[in-house]
Order: structure tokens, then sequence, then C-alpha cells
């Protein structure tokens, strides 16, 4: 795992070297353990490395093949790097034991088409001093990220914003970007809040020379529902099989490491499905889990205590209280270098530092609620589109649902929170409802936030979120809305965060149900085997149900909440009405409606909250993001 920075410019005096040192700098958290540069005419190359697999100075980046016409800066891992070295590359002379050198002449051997034999999760790029190329990629599921910049002189590419702002790219606020933030408190697709960078899309490359340039997709989900079968039970059970054989054997990949591995566990079902596999390999497995001493609601390690203990693994609780939450919150906003606003991320941040102390590698459930209907929503989706008397009715109470006190930090209130939303979703299509459901507020609410409403272009948003969510048609399969969730909230929200905070505590992680093979198996299966009479992970339960306890099959699903209403009632109340959402500070920034923000400071304060705390921390992570990078 590491930070990968470079450029290619499109003349001679490139002048870009001062800015590949300083980019680099900014990769120093994602690769701590060595910063080389390497420049070859018109492009620079620049990798920190956080030594995984070979670990030895032979596997230092960039590197170069014998002759020195190819080089390579890589960030990610190559799982099955050993039979491809041994199935494609008998007879090259390697000098060190890492995937990298084995990615490199893999390339050297087939071009572009090394990206469909590789099983791992990356961003690479790779220079061809013979016709002056560069070759960049990025992973099927976009669990790495690569974000690009580029102007008529030059294009620029990092594993983070930080890095591309050092080169000292402009730094102009996209506000159709902006728009879709404030919807969804992060952004969707391949979008940037900074006008000229966007990020490549996962599954992609880019082929780029001094006249000509080559983008395409090497991956998609293969999907055709006609292809689906209709469930039998003999199918079922066959399908349990694959599945098992498939996830056992994604979690054996990515057990190889040269530094010491764990796993995350949260007592859910996903966590627990990898340990399970994981501890058939590594008995006593170092297992990880966070929970809230001071919030109970949230607290959820009593399940993983109960899976630990039935896997016989080494352990750990780190029990939070709001203190430490806030010994830490600056921390993560000073990570932060584009708008990120899913607060579970303080959890995960925590977690991934903790974790840090005792493992360099761990592994991570992410992935089984979008593959295998694991949210609220799929089952909420599934209700919706029945005729009956009980939609009827929900439809129509709306105005008394509005009238509901609403928060997520109570049973009762988060009950009546979800009856809004799901008779909000009652009155739109498939289409309109997936998007509602996605997001905490619609498009009119978020361009009422903003003073300067022409400076977004409709049209261009509209493009963006149908680019995710054109695969959901009037009376098609709920796996559609599975397949935008893959597009949409896996890479940009989920994998995001995972990404960030561990990458801001030097700590790698992988994600065994993302494997491609699972996946592509995962949407080969006809809905009914993921959401079946009302359970959610229908399959994916059932398949390692004799492995688990059962005490975590009844339990109830929270999510990863954090705390956030009580904070900014209390502790954190200075940020809302001194510091970041100032009156003052908004009218001279000029950004914002100072009305529209007043109004939800306002609704914070009240007795119907409901998920105003979410938009109110959407903002506080705009505003320090913009005081530090734009100001």
């Amino acid at each position: 795992m590491c930070g990968i920075a470079g450029y290619f410019s499109k003349k001679s005096d490139t002048g870009y070297e001062t800015g590949l040192e300083n980019a680099l700098k900014q990769l120093s958290k994602r690769g701590p353990d060595a910063q080389r540069i390497k420049l070859c005419g018109q492009v620079g190359l620049g990798h920190a490395r956080l030594s995984i697999i070979d670990t030895s100075t032979n596997g230092t980046q960039p590197m170069s093949d014998v002759a020195e016409r190819y080089s390579i800066i890589f960030n990610g891992e190559i799982f099955n790097y050993r039979e491809l070295r041994q199935e494609f590359l008998a007879g090259v002379q390697f000098v060190s034991g890492s995937d990298t050198e084995v990615l490199l002449y893999l390339y050297m051997k087939l071009g572009k088409d090394c990206l469909q034999h590789l099983n791992g999760f990356f961003a690479f790029a790779i220079y061809d001093k013979a016709d002056n190329s560069l070759f960049i990629a990025r992973d099927r599921m976009g669990i790495k990220p690569l974000l690009i910049y580029e102007d008529e002189e030059k294009l620029l590419f990092a594993s983070e914003m930080k890095a591309l702002l050092a080169f000292g790219i402009p730094k102009e606020i996209n506000y159709d970007s902006l728009s879709l933030y404030l919807q969804l408190n992060y952004l969707p697709t391949h979008t940037s809040m900074l006008h000229g960078v966007r990020k490549l899309n996962p599954g992609s490359y880019m082929l780029i020379k001094a006249d000509s340039r080559e983008e395409a997709l090497y991956y998609s989900i293969p999907y055709q529902e006609s292809q689906i079968q209709k469930a039998t039970a003999q199918g079922y059970e066959e399908a349990k099989k694959t599945l098992h054989g498939l996830v056992e054997d994604a979690v054996n990949r990515r057990l190889v490491s040269d530094v010491p591995l764990g796993a995350f566990l949260s007592g859910g079902i996903d966590s627990s499905i990898i340990v399970s596999q994981a501890v058939k390999h590594i008995p006593k497995l170092n297992t990880f889990s966070i929970g809230y001493s001071d919030e109970p609601y949230f607290d959820e390690t009593k399940y993983a205590d109960i899976v630990a203990k039935h896997f016989n693994t080494n352990h750990t609780v780190f029990k939070l209280s709001t203190e430490d939450m806030y010994k830490n919150l600056f921390d993560i906003l000073d990570y932060i270098d584009e708008p990120f606003a899913d607060s579970s991320a303080i959890a995960v941040y925590i977690l991934c530092q903790q974790t840090r102390k005792h493992v360099t590698v761990s592994l991570s459930g992410d992935g089984g609620d979008e593959l295998f209907a694991g949210y609220n929503k799929h089952r909420a989706e599934q209700r919706a589109r029945q005729n009956s008397l009980v939609n009827t009715v929900m439809k129509a109470a709306l105005p008394a649902f509005k009238m509901l006190p609403k928060s997520r930090n109570g049973k009762v209130t988060n009950f009546f929170r979800q009856l809004e939303r799901y008779s909000e979703g009652l009155q739109l299509n498939e289409h309109e409802r997936y998007r509602r459901w996605c997001t905490f507020v619609d498009k009119g609410s978020a361009l009422a936030l903003l003073k300067q409403k022409s400076l977004v272009n409709d049209s261009a948003t509209e493009k963006v979120m149908n680019e995710v969510t054109d695969c959901i048609h009037k009376n098609g399969s709920l796996n559609e809305m599975l397949l935008a969730d893959t597009r949409m909230v896996l890479p940009n929200d989920m994998l995001t965060k995972v990404d960030l905070m561990s990458m801001a505590n030097s700590l790698e992680v992988r994600v065994p149900l993302l494997d491609y093979t699972v996946v592509n198996f995962a949407f080969s299966l006809p809905f009914e085997y993921k959401l079946r009479d009302g359970e959610t992970k229908s399959i994916l339960k059932d398949t390692f149900r004799s492995e688990l306890p059962q005490e975590i099959f009844n339990r109830p699903k929270h999510g990863f909440e954090v705390p956030l209403l009580k904070w900014f009632r209390g502790g954190l109340n200075h940020l809302i009405t001194g510091d970041l959402l100032k009156d003052e500070f908004i009218e001279e920034q000029g950004i914002f409606d100072v009305n529209g923000v007043r109004q939800l400071k306002e609704q914070l304060f009240s007795s119907n909250p409901g998920d105003v705390h979410a938009r109110i921390w959407g903002l506080i992570v705009f505003q320090y993001w913009y005081k530090k990078y734009v100001l």
C-alpha cells in the first residue's frame, strides 16, 4: 500500500519536478517507509511506500526493468501475483519478491490486457520510454483512488487531492459538485470539488501520449437480468456452495503479507464471515472492534465479543468516549483534502489508528451490503413495489409523518424518521426513489443553501447522477438497485471512507467480499436469493450460518453511527455558532445563503432535528476544507 504521484508534460521543458517533490511529501502517511522520484524526460514518477510484500529495498519504487525502458509506480496489492509469475513470466530474472515487479513485467508482455488477469486493488502508472507513453489504471471496484488534473500543458495524477494541490493547480470551486455534495455528503462518480480535477473511474485505464489519448473501461459488472435463472430450491443450495468457495478463496488470497495482519470485527454478518474464513489459515487471528463507552445505543461490541470467543481470536476492543472523539476530530478534518462528510469516518479513523498499533494490514467486511441487499432501503424498496393497502395508507400519511419528532439518536425517533422517508419514497417512481433514498435532502433543498444558485448547471448535475442511476428501470429487478449502489455508494462513500481513514494511519485494509469473482457471482444471482421473506443478505447468511454464532443473526442493524447531534448541541457548538458557520463568515465567504444556514442551525436545536445534524456536519467539513485549502 502506497501513495503515487506523477506528471506527463506536453512540452520538453517541464518545470514540474519541484511540484512532484512537494506532492510526494503530502503522501507521507500513505507511504512512510520510503519516498523516491524518477524523472524520465517529459514524465515524472513519484512513490511513497508502505512496505507490505517484500519489505526489502529491492521492492522500492519507482521500479524499472533491466533495460530501463519501462518504469512503474504502484499503489495496492496484486493477490495472485505468484500465479501470474508462474503462468506468464517463466524465465524472467526477477530481482525482488514483490507483486510490483510481476505487474511491471506482465504489462511488458501483455500490454493493457494484463488488467484482465489481475486480482487485487490498485492504482498504478507505467511509463514506456521507447514510445513516450504513460499508462495509468484503477482497480475494478474503485478501492484505490486516482485523481487527475489536466490542462493544455500537462496531465497530473495522484492518490490524493492534496498531492495535486502541491503542484499549484487552480483552486476554483465546482458548484455542480457542491450541489451534489450538499445532497449526499460525498461526491459521486468521477466528480471533484475543484474545476479541472476528476477521478479515474473504477475499472478504467488511460494510455497517454504526446499527441493522443485513449481512455476506456476494461471492466464492468457482468449483469444481465435476462440471463439470471429463476430461483429454485436446488439452485439456491448450489449457489450457497459456490458462494462459500469463492469467499473462502478470496479471504485466503488476502492473507499474503510480510507484516502483521489482522481483521476488523464489528460483530455484524460481513466481518464475522471474513473472520470465520481467516481463522482457518491463521489461528489466534488478531481482531479489533470499536465501541462507545458513554453511548450505549450505538455500542455493538458485545456481538463482536461473541464472535471473537466463538473463533478464539486474539481480540482487542477500543472503547471510545466523547472526549476521545474530540481529541481526534481535527486530525481527521486536517487529513480530508476534499469534502467528505460521512460521519462514521470518525469512528473508522480511530479504529484504524488503534489497530495500526498492533498490525499493518487488516481485513474488512465492506461490500456485503451493496452486493447482497443489506440496507434498510433494499427491504423498503421491495415493499414499496407491492400493491398493498399498507402502502396506500403510508403514502397518504406523509403530512402526519412530517409532524412527528425525528432523530437518529433514539429508537422511537429514528423509527419516525424512517416512516417519513418511506412515505416520501412512495410518492416517486423507482428511479427517483432510489436517488431520494441515497440523499439526505432533495435537489431543491440543497440548492436553497447556495447563495448563487445560477452557478449550478442543472443539466450537468443530472448527467452525473444519471450515470449512476440509469441502470434502474420501471418494473425492473431490484438487482438494478444493487448495481447502482456499486456505482455510487460503494466506491464514493464506503470505500472512500475506509481508504482515507486507513491511509491517514498508514494501515492497509483489504476487502475480500469485493474480490471480482465474488462480485461477478453475486450479480449472477436472482434478487430473491438476497432478500427472502424480509431478511436481508439471505444467501450470504445462509451460506455461513452453520459456522457463525447464532446470536449475531437476530441482532438489530445500527450501522457505524456517530452521536453528532449530542456533540453539536454540546462541546462542538462553538464550530457552529462561533467559527465555521458563523453568520459573518458565511456572508464574507459568499458561497452559502446565510438565511438557509441559519435555518439549519435553528432546526438543530429544535425538538424535531431529523437528519439536520448530518447536513450541519457536511457544511462543517466543507468549511474546514475551504479554509485550509482554498482561502
